[in-house]
Parts: structure tokens; sequence; C-alpha cells
């Protein structure tokens, strides 16, 4: 398992549209490792393929609050089947938007169909934080980040001063 580079904003790798996956194989086992690895890294809750360049529909999450504990998540191909019409409020933040949070509404509950971690189709009822997080993962497959919610005014500013710290920064 390696520890992968995540994409930051404004990245036009981070606006593509992923592809669906085949099969799931040693090499996807491979990559889910490798992106669980780097979530837990960068102390995220919440990981797409795409952050960190590989444009597959692949997402690892992790919300277990429990110090020490560690309850991995593996979506491959997840397709948002149901959501509800109720919404839900979530302060967001990004690791492919640093430092940047912002709330956002989101449908408090949703069903996911998808693979699991060996290529087993499942169905999943997610609610609260767990429903925010998987919508927000699967827009990162679609190409959206969760600044497109914002207005046009809070959504430049925030480019602009990513944009800005990705100038200044330093790499030795």
């Amino acid at each position: 398992m390696a520890v992968k580079t995540i994409i930051t904003e404004p990245n036009p790798l981070l606006r593509q549209i992923s592809k669906p996956v085949d099969k799931v194989g040693d090499e996807e086992r491979l990559l889910m490792d490798d992106m669980l690895e780097t979530m837990y890294a960068a102390n995220g809750i919440g990981l797409a393929a795409i952050q960190i360049g590989i444009p597959k529909r692949i997402i690892v999450m992790d919300i277990c609050k429990e110090e020490n504990k560690k309850e991995p998540r593996y979506f491959v191909n997840p397709v948002i089947k149901n959501k509800d019409i109720l919404k839900s409020t979530y302060e967001e933040g990004c690791l492919s938007v640093p430092n940047q949070f912002a709330e956002v509404d989101r449908p408090k509950k949703c069903d996911i169909e998808y693979l699991d971690y060996n290529g087993e189709k499942k169905i999943l009822k997610a609610e609260g934080l767990l429903a925010t997080c998987i919508q927000h993962e699967i827009d990162h497959l679609e190409g959206i980040l969760f600044i497109d919610y914002l207005s046009k005014l809070k959504k430049s500013m925030i480019i602009k001063k990513l944009s800005k710290n990705k100038s200044t920064r330093i790499v030795v």
C-alpha cells in the first residue's frame, strides 16, 4: 500500500467524469487499499479515485468517529437509486479543496447500489453523515465539487484563494 498525492482545485482532472469499472480484481483492490491509506494519511473521511488522478468510478470512505477504530467502506460503480426529498445540511470540506468549508444541503437519505471490495453487488440505505458523504464522493465521479453548490462569488473566492496558495507553495 502507498500514500498517493491528492489533486487539488483548480485542476482539470477533478472536472473529468470517471469511467465505470468492468470488474473488481487485484488491481482495483490495490487501488482501493492505496486510496484508503491516502485518505487516512490526510485525515479525510472519503476519497474518490479521481482525486488521486485515476478516472475510475471507485470511492473509499470511513466515517467512524471512534479513536483507533476503523470501519472502511468500498464503493465501485456506485449509483444513487433513491433520494429523499427532505434535505439535511452539513458543513462540508474536501481533500481536493484544502482548508475550505461550507454548508451544503443534500438529500437526508439515499439508496446506493454498488459493488463492494470483492465485486459483490450491494445496496446501502444511507442517512445522515453517511448519505452526505457518499453523495459528495459520487459527485467527484461526475466532475462536481462541493464548491459548485455555492454562490458564484463564494466559489470564485475559494478558487482564487486555492490558486494563490498553489502558486506560492515551495516544493523542496
